[in-house]
């Protein structure tokens, strides 16, 4: 049994959560963009009737990282729609003539 424990220590890994870091960023666009190597989100707040919006935080990762983030987010959807129903969509998505000059996705 100590065994068990001594490997499940080596495995554990410490995270740091500052105050700053904490308390968070509001978003509610995000853009996402790839090259052959990185996926580039770039989480922005948009504050109705202001023609000028701001790039708040900006996170870069790997495609493999990419895809294990979409699969823990889906997870945690899934959560959230089992304790408090369904997710709305609104069919009246923003259109943004917007394009970094790559691949672009809107969330």
């Amino acid at each position: 049994m100590t065994d068990e424990k001594n490997k499940q220590a080596q495995n554990q890994i410490n995270i740091e959560l500052s105050e700053e870091i904490a308390e968070g960023i509001y978003s509610n666009l995000a853009m996402i963009a790839h090259s052959n190597s990185e996926f580039v989100i770039d989480f922005i707040r948009l504050m109705p009737g202001v023609p000028k919006a701001k790039v708040k935080s900006r996170i870069v990762i790997t495609p493999e990282h990419a895809k294990r983030f979409l699969l823990a987010l889906k997870d945690n959807i899934d959560k959230y729609e089992s304790s408090f129903g369904p997710i709305k969509r609104t069919e009246d998505m923003p259109k943004f003539p917007m394009n970094f000059g790559g691949t672009v996705g809107e969330a």
